[in-house]
């Protein structure tokens, strides 16, 4: 079904369109005057001091529906809470047309745990935090109760001093690209920009070093990811782990993705250990060896296993596993399978994603189907009742576009072992210098409000690598340049 929305706050078509999307799937919702099978017409009136929102729609037995919010005007308030009350209208006019209320309710957003953690900074306790939410939202009993699993877990995680920062370092590149891909990574290829652009990281590495002295911040986090850091040789990785060790001492953590078990071999698992690495993925995101070639990804299940034994033979005690729910031509029960090995291996953390189809990845441009709503949602839930099995919870989570079934990505871990550069980049609690092709440096600042400024570096990892110099001056003004 296609959706036309009219709507006399323009602005807010996209969240419009987001709703609509809930309930009827990409591509539902057009703009006003394209072909459609229905039209939606929002109209917005303030009046005695309230907003008064109707959406109706028609084609077909006409309805609609209203709802009232106390007007508020000035700053960031007037625009979210206006923005919510559009939402809202058009999420019960969805609700009612359809019968259905979606796992989430009305929420679109990426992080969801905000919205507890700002009814938590008003006074609420996490329980009416929650009730508040579920009442708001229209949120399922299950995802709330996820919700609070995790602000739980996050517990002495979030906790943090003004001028901690994470440090992020990307490697771009991985030995092939996966067919849901949308991240700026290179295949790995001959290698011949591997050197320069670690002469170019190194430099930036060196500059952020000094930047964190300069500004007076204070270390929490290490986090090496890409792309695939082991694509790199065990040489190259050992000289970028003594490089990153070296400029960033005394980090209360120290991740890399080894990713992809088949870049992993003994010499670069030791060149991790031996740099004093704490937590590493190995990342099945599959045990169906049908489904990881169709993906291409080059190994197969044993490899996953033979992978993850060697990695505990040489005494790693802080290992994640990916997987995805709903990736092609899979079943629950494929999805099942894939649980039941991973729990074999006993990892201490599991991460759960769903699969997204960005436009920019080959599953997109060969018009994959998704999975269809039920059976994305049911793999989802079996990940939960795994990863509780194995006696892990919670402890960060965040949602995005076009995901199978409108589910969310999840973490979870064993008491102990979260990750707290996850939980600080989903929470946007602590600042980060990202340094790499692609990263994105944020600054957290806290004062009459919470604001987030960014500075991106370029993705292009042939222009990183020309223009590096500028990248670290960008850092530099965003952590030394205070704006009003």
């Amino acid at each position: 079904m296609k959706i036309g929305i009219q709507t006399q706050t323009p602005q807010f078509f996209p969240d419009l369109c987001d709703v609509v999307r809930l309930f009827f799937g990409e591509g539902s919702a057009v703009a006003d005057g394209e072909p459609c099978d229905a039209t939606l017409r929002h109209t917005h009136v303030e009046a005695d001091g309230l907003w008064l929102e109707r959406c109706e729609l028609s084609g077909g037995e006409p309805i609609a529906c209203e709802r009232r919010a106390q007007a508020v005007h000035g700053g960031l308030s007037e625009k979210r809470l206006l923005k919510r009350a559009v939402k809202l209208c058009c999420y019960d006019l969805m609700k009612r047309l359809t019968g259905r209320q979606p796992p989430w309710g009305a929420l679109t957003g990426i992080r969801p745990t905000r919205l507890l953690y700002a009814q938590m900074e008003a006074g609420d306790s996490l329980e009416q935090a929650e009730r508040a939410l579920r009442d708001t939202f229209d949120l399922s009993q299950e995802k709330a109760a996820l919700l609070r699993e995790i602000i739980v877990s996050q517990r002495g995680i979030v906790e943090r001093a003004p001028q901690d920062v994470d440090v992020y370092v990307g490697i771009p590149f991985c030995t092939t690209r996966c067919a849901y891909c949308s991240f700026s990574s290179g295949e790995i290829g001959d290698g011949r920009l591997v050197e320069p652009y670690l002469c170019a990281l190194f430099d930036e590495i060196d500059a952020a070093r000094a930047l964190m002295d300069e500004a007076g911040l204070h270390l929490r986090a290490v986090y090496v990811g890409g792309g695939t850091p082991t694509a790199l040789t065990a040489a190259q990785l050992a000289r970028l782990l003594a490089r990153v060790t070296r400029a960033f001492p005394g980090a209360r953590e120290l991740t890399v993705e080894a990713g992809r078990p088949d870049t992993l071999d003994a010499d670069k698992l030791r060149a991790l250990r031996d740099a004093g690495v704490g937590r590493i993925s190995i990342n099945p995101q599959t045990m169906n060896d049908a489904t990881l070639r169709a993906i291409g990804r080059a190994h197969t299940a044993r490899d996953i296993c033979e992978a993850f034994a060697l990695a505990r033979s040489l005494g790693f005690d802080n290992v994640n596993m990916d997987v995805i729910a709903a990736l092609p031509s899979e079943t629950p029960d494929d999805f099942l399978r894939t649980l039941e090995q991973v729990r074999d291996l006993a990892p201490e953390s599991l991460t759960v994603h769903t699969l997204a189809v960005k436009r920019s990845s080959r599953l997109h441009e060969r018009g994959y189907r998704p999975t269809g709503e039920e059976d994305a949602r049911r793999m989802v839930d079996m990940g939960l009742q795994a990863a509780h099995g194995m006696g892990m919870r919670a402890y960060y989570l965040y949602r995005q576009k076009y995901m199978a079934g409108n589910m969310e990505n999840v973490g979870y871990a064993l008491p102990g072992c979260a990750c707290a550069y996850n939980v600080d980049i989903m929470e946007e609690t602590t600042s980060i210098l990202a340094l790499g092709a692609g990263g994105i440096s944020k600054r957290v600042q806290e004062d009459a409000q919470l604001r987030i400024r960014r500075a991106p570096n370029v993705s292009n990892i042939e222009q990183y690598i020309a223009r590096v110099g500028e990248m670290a001056q960008r850092k530099r003004a965003l952590f030394l340049e205070d704006t009003p």
